[in-house]
């Protein structure tokens, strides 16, 4: 570790794939900056980017319905979904970029070609989904999503959703072949392995940060706990990054800037059903979502998952929420405790009597027994069977809790970047998308907080990355088509 003599250009508090991604881009545009970062783990992505503790679904908006509203009247709201999709093509641009340079290894390490499909079933959500597919598909960011109500095209797809089910009841989907499984854990190992091994970088595992101070010299002094040796240490850095997934809201608090007050966080666990029988494994090969339950937060859109975990394949049915006062998988039980200050009780009590439905809901969750989630998992899979899954503990989340002059407090749903007043802090909150959207976060995060540096060149640097870099992919179909096959070129997925 460094010396208190030692002044860092950068300090990246976490190793998942937040950090991983802004210390390549910090290094991509300028390769004399002097980063350090520090996990308390041992290791890297071994929380929220974990491939057992995420969806891994390469969010694209392909096929997730909570990013497409229905309004009373019927109509779609689709803007979210074209902002996801999009922002997923600027995270393919950079991966693909780097397997191209020869800098990350094969990319079937950590991104498989697997379809997207959304199913539903009932007249109203048949209806539902026609509508959402009227919207998308004028979108050049959804070129060759198809559409059927054909039972037997279904079951071509994803034969399992099928076989058992009533033959009366209307069903449709959607898909979309291009979609993508992203195993996030291994992504992180290798973007940080390339980082450590560049002069000026380096990673340091065991050492949890616990507090800041910032001085009249622009100067942050980042205390650092060697967990191995019980020693103390102070860093010192112009800039500061907190990715530390839900251990981020009491380090922010930590810091003590102004930006920081009236945050809250409100934690939801989650759970699989795990596929154990290999011939089911073998018989699906996509990601089948269908529509929340009434009060259920986002992360718990239910889905039947095919995923590539360390070179095999596997499926999995869920998430089934839950509730612990944990805000990270390996943290503690007091951390729910611990976040509520006089700066956000009052946004916290507010998002919690406004919540009610969710609470109901979590609370269920909680209750469920094996039977249960075997009846949840038969509404997509009518013919399981219960010796052919076993539960499987998922990550935990940290969802938003902001003020709001009107209602006192709010409960937000994903990701947002907080940054102090100058620019030398910034820290991520949140969760879904976050992971697949990485990349065009930490874009935003640069532009915040480093605006001078894109004045005199970051910008034309991140145009070398991005051919799409300042343009919309959702406006010029022959840019997005484009700019989608070369990604997918690189990738090996096309």
């Amino acid at each position: 570790m460094s010396s208190n003599l030692d002044v860092h250009d950068v300090v990246l508090v976490g190793a998942g794939i937040m950090c991983a991604t802004l210390g390549t881009l910090l290094r991509e545009l300028d390769s004399r900056l002097d980063i350090r970062l520090f996990e308390r783990l041992d290791s890297a992505g071994a929380e929220s980017s974990d491939a057992w503790n995420n969806a891994g679904t390469g969010h694209s908006a392909f096929c997730e319905l909570n990013y497409t509203p229905q309004a009373e009247d019927g109509s779609v709201d689709v803007s979210k979904a074209l902002r996801i999709a999009e922002q997923f093509e600027l995270s393919k641009q950079l991966w693909g970029a780097l397997i191209q340079s020869g800098e990350l290894p094969d990319a079937t390490r950590f991104v498989r070609k697997v379809p997207h499909i959304s199913f539903v079933w009932g007249e109203r959500d048949v209806a539902f989904l026609r509508a959402r597919y009227q919207a998308l598909s004028r979108s050049p960011l959804f070129a060759g999503m198809e559409w059927s109500t054909d039972r037997s095209v279904i079951a071509e797809w994803a034969p399992l959703v099928m076989e058992g089910r009533g033959r009366s009841e209307p069903v449709a989907a959607t898909r979309m072949g291009i979609g993508n499984d992203v195993n996030f854990g291994n992504l992180t190992r290798s973007l940080l392995y390339r980082l450590n091994r560049m002069d000026g970088v380096s990673c340091h595992f065991g050492q949890e940060v616990r507090d800041f101070r910032y001085k009249s010299d622009g100067i942050w002094r980042i205390k650092v706990h060697d967990r191995a040796t019980g020693t103390d240490s102070i860093v010192r850095s112009r800039f500061v990054f907190i990715g530390a997934g839900g251990g981020t809201l009491s380090l922010l608090e930590a810091t003590g800037i102004p930006e920081a007050h009236g945050y809250g966080g409100f934690p939801v666990s989650g759970q699989w059903l795990r596929c154990t029988n290999p011939e089911v494994i073998a018989r699906h090969h996509a990601k089948v979502y269908g529509r929340a339950s009434t009060g259920a937060p986002p992360m718990s859109v239910p889905h039947l998952d095919t995923r590539w975990i360390d070179g095999t394949r596997n499926l999995l049915f869920g998430p089934y929420a839950g509730f612990s006062t944990k805000f990270l998988k390996q943290g503690s039980y007091l951390d729910l405790f611990a976040s509520i200050g006089i700066d956000n009780i009052v946004p916290m009590v507010a998002a919690a009597a406004d919540n009610i439905d969710l609470t109901r809901y979590l609370v269920g969750q909680v209750l469920l027994d094996p039977a249960d989630r075997m009846q949840m998992l038969r509404a997509y899979f009518p013919d399981a069977v219960d010796g052919d899954w076993e539960l499987e503990i998922a990550g935990q989340r940290v969802q938003i809790i902001k003020a709001d002059a009107n209602r006192g407090g709010r409960l937000q749903f994903g990701t947002e970047v907080v940054t102090g007043a100058n620019g030398s802090m910034a820290a991520l909150l949140g969760a879904s998308p976050g992971a697949s959207t990485a990349v065009a976060i930490m874009i935003e995060l640069i532009g915040r907080c480093f605006p001078e540096r894109m004045e005199r060149g970051w910008e034309d640097g991140l145009r070398q990355i991005f051919p799409s870099y300042g343009n919309s992919l959702g406006e010029d179909a022959e840019l997005c088509a484009r700019v989608r096959a070369q990604s997918l070129r690189r990738l090996g997925l096309e």
